[in-house]
């Protein structure tokens, strides 16, 4: 069973406090989702569209009322705030309506993974309706070629690889004729397990199409360094197992 509290306040469209506090904590970051950011009181930080529409998601669904936490994995961050997926009384996945309504993206991580395949259909089917922050540009999908220009962002982009290679147990996956300015996945060798056991063999991946999500760094061109499976995304079908995604064989 889960632990249950009341909904006092809601900070932003993730994040909420409770009374009476759980395992001596009174505010909850719902894991599994991001949503558009508020500035909360730091200094020249713009709000991120439909920021405060989010906010208002979030009050409408728990303020004022009883939710069940249920934790799937790390229990909580370094701010002391508990990561838990929310229930209301009625039986409600919190996390669920709001990707659903597209006022938040999924955004999991290595040590809490938890219904994550659940968790991006619901975005799914916010995206494809173009709900909510898909029907803005500043949540748009980007593409290999223009990513670039999202250094320091959490971006989803999707592309089709051009070249894998394994440096040192490192899989380094580029999109583009240049390494040294186009766009590249890298995998450290200590998280490989990870996709072997959720059967993602990375080295065939040369020619698919995928879809990655994650913060963009500058490093030989902008970078995705991803720390699990969940966050990436095989978006074609390899139907004769050679790899190159298009079922022909050649």
């Amino acid at each position: 069973m889960g632990e249950t509290s009341h909904v006092i306040e809601v900070i932003d469209g993730d994040t909420i406090v409770l009374d009476p506090a759980i395992r001596g904590a009174s505010e909850v970051r719902l894991v599994g989702i991001q949503a558009p950011k508020l500035p909360l009181g730091r200094k020249g930080f713009e709000p991120w569209p439909l920021s405060d529409e989010s906010k208002a998601a979030l009050t409408a669904l728990v303020l004022g009322k009883d939710v069940t936490l249920f934790y799937g994995g790390r229990k909580k961050d370094r701010h002391g705030r508990l990561l838990a997926h929310l229930r209301t009384s009625d039986g409600e996945w919190v996390q669920g309506r709001m990707l659903h309504a597209g006022m938040a993206r999924v955004y999991s991580f290595a040590d809490n993974r938890a219904e994550v395949a659940a968790l991006l259909d619901h975005e799914r089917t916010a995206r494809d309706a173009n709900e909510g922050i898909w029907a803005h540009p500043y949540y748009a999908i980007r593409n290999p070629e223009t990513v670039s220009a999202f250094i320091g962002r959490y971006e989803l982009i999707e592309g089709i690889s051009t070249a894998i290679a394994e440096v040192k147990g490192r899989i380094y996956m580029n999109f583009g004729e240049d390494w040294r300015k186009d766009f590249t996945i890298t995998v450290e060798k200590k998280v490989r397990k990870m996709f072997d056991k959720a059967g993602i063999d990375l080295l065939s991946l040369s020619g698919r199409k995928i879809r990655v999500r994650g913060w963009v760094k500058s490093f030989n061109g902008p970078l995705i360094n991803l720390t699990h499976p969940e966050r990436l995304e095989i978006l074609d079908t390899d139907v004769d197992g050679d790899g190159d995604g298009d079922g022909d064989g050649s």
